[in-house]
């Protein structure tokens, strides 16, 4: 050997001191029991040293003794070549549990279960030894359902799924559930394969939900809706089933895909909608039961099974825009008129108000048009006055029918809600739900017929004074006439025609000179009157021609007018 030895010399005396290369630190190896010294087997590995390993690591018998016995050849993990103490440090559980590790890598990749036992309880689950290795059990993975109590289930060994395996970190996570589910799952695609649709089945409710119930057809669930459970409405599963309670049932359908059974019990029963068009002719009355209402209407039972609605648009004939809980209440017997049938669609329409006499019709048959009324005034709006009328209908009093001579929405100021006033019928419709009242028709119309006439003398009262002249009214006091006489007009003496002469109240003659009744005005002048009343003297008094004076004649007129009255 050279004085100077490189690394392969180095190798070269290793193999000779152990004899052999195949050993590495880390790896599982085989030797031979050669000795027992009280707890510790003495391990030949065919290193230079032997190591020791404690006998309990080998198990025990029936009889609690070791099971270890000079002669035996075991695998062991060597852990390191030699330790301070000139020993070769080995490991029979680790080598278990390399052993472990390689087979159940194995397993792993093929997807197969692996035996197992669970034997300690941690944070979030559970540990479980598959033969050398341990592995942990989420809480969640223990069985399909919820498990309280573990304690039957601890020791006992049975398959698990490994989910995961991380071997660098040593760990492995398994589940029991997997495996549950796998296990029903093919019980259950041969039960599924015994089933089919239309058959009829006994069960037992097992759990009942808000939805409907599942019951149990013999190691297979399926679900009962709440709407299968009978032909009429069902507030909740639980008003028909109990848990526990047996009960005959029709298979409705199987999805292939998900294997989801849906049942049904009213199936089995006659169908309450056949014949509903002869049950229930359009226009028939009948009683039946508000069983739910809505914000679009109220629904009503006409027998079990077949139920009706009556659209909050047919509720009432008065109440509009009134949410139907107002009007009706549950459970509350009513009568209603069919309105409309739909055997397809399992529609009946229904109605309420027409089971109720027309109000409209009523009012027209005892208040006819031009009839008088009395009611309170609801409200006062742009377009008239509404009016309180029987059966909470109302009446409208257009701008245009309040006065015959002032314009609406002044005359409407007249009036507040609350005052009670008294109208003529002007006109019903029926259909359209509209009563068109007046109030200026109870005095009737000044203008109508020969009331007034061109160059008739009224007294009138003024009303207003403006430069231009004076507004005065006329006439009896519920058709009083409204008119302006002009400036011009007020006297044919043109001193005298100033507007400033008169006041509110004062009285005067007038004469009508003209009558517009297409624009409901008449025309008035006191300068017209003076020169009838002058010309009237002078044909009944004489003339200046025949030697009297004007002042004789108009003194001898005025005298005559005084006598007469």
């Amino acid at each position: 050997m050279s004085m100077n030895p490189t690394r392969d010399d180095f190798s070269a005396l290793l193999d000779e001191a152990f004899g052999s290369t195949d050993f590495a630190e880390g790896t599982v190896v085989k030797g031979k029991i050669v000795g027992i010294e009280k707890d510790f087997a003495i391990v030949d590995v065919g290193l230079k040293t032997e190591g020791r390993i404690l006998l309990k690591e080998f198990g025990t018998g029936a009889d609690g003794k070791a099971t270890a016995a000079i002669g035996d050849t075991v695998e062991v993990f060597l852990e390191r070549v030699e330790n301070a103490l000139g020993e070769a440090v080995i490991s029979r559980e680790k080598a278990r549990r390399e052993e472990a590790w390689t087979r159940l890598e194995g397993v792993f990749e093929r997807q197969e279960p692996v035996v197992g036992s669970i034997v300690g309880r941690v944070k979030g689950g559970f540990t479980v030894d598959l033969g050398g290795a341990s592995a942990f059990l989420p809480g969640s993975q223990v069985d399909i359902r919820p498990v309280r109590d573990v304690g039957p289930l601890m020791g006992k060994e049975q398959p698990f799924a490994i989910l995961k395996m991380d071997r660098p970190r040593g760990n492995i996570v398994v589940s029991r559930r997997a495996i549950l589910e796998e296990a029903r799952a093919e019980q259950r695609t041969e039960l599924v394969s015994q089933l089919l649709e239309g058959e009829i089945r006994d069960g037992v409710v097992k759990n009942i939900t808000d939805y409907g119930a599942f019951v149990d057809l013999g190691g297979i669930d399926g679900l009962l809706h709440v709407t299968d459970m009978s032909w009429k409405r069902v507030s909740h599963p639980s008003q028909v089933l109990a848990v526990g309670d047996t009960v005959k049932v029709q298979i409705v359908k199987i999805n292939p895909d998900t294997q989801r059974i849906s049942l049904g019990m009213k199936q089995l029963q006659s169908d309450p909608w056949d014949g509903v068009e002869a049950k229930y002719p359009v226009g028939a009355k009948l009683m039946g039961r508000i069983t739910n209402i809505t914000d679009y209407g109220a629904f009503v039972e006409l027998e079990a099974g077949v139920e009706g609605l009556v659209h909050v648009s047919e509720m009432s004939w008065t109440k509009k825009n009134v949410h139907p809980g107002k009007i009706v209440s549950t459970s509350q017997e009513v009568e209603v008129v069919v309105l409309d049938v739909d055997p397809s669609k399992r529609r009946v329409s229904l109605g309420l108000k027409q089971a109720m006499a027309n109000p409209w019709e009523q009012f027209i048959e005892t208040h006819p048009v031009g009839s008088t009324v009395e009611g309170e005034v609801k409200n006062a709006t742009e377009f008239g006055l509404f009016i309180g009328l029987d059966n909470d209908i109302d009446g409208m009093v257009h701008l245009s029918d309040i006065d015959w001579s002032t314009a609406g929405e002044e005359a409407i100021q007249r009036y507040k809600k609350g005052d009670m006033v008294k109208a003529k019928v002007l006109d019903v419709d029926v259909e359209k739900e509209r009563i068109s009242l007046g109030i200026k028709q109870l005095g009737g119309d000044p203008m109508a017929g020969d009331s007034y006439r061109k160059s008739q003398t009224v007294t009138v009262i003024v009303t207003e004074i403006t430069s231009g002249g004076i507004e005065v009214k006329f006439g009896e006091d519920d058709a009083q006439m409204t008119a302006f006489i002009r400036k011009s007009d007020l006297s044919r003496d043109r001193s005298e025609q100033r507007p400033e002469r008169y006041a509110v109240g004062d009285r005067l003659d007038a004469q009508i000179t003209n009558i517009d009744k297409a624009a409901r005005r008449v025309s008035l002048s006191v300068k017209a009157l003076e020169m009838a009343e002058e010309k009237e003297a002078i044909e009944q008094f004489g003339s200046s021609d025949s030697g009297a004076s004007l002042g004789d004649i108009l003194g001898a007129a005025l005298r005559e007018k005084a006598s007469k009255e």
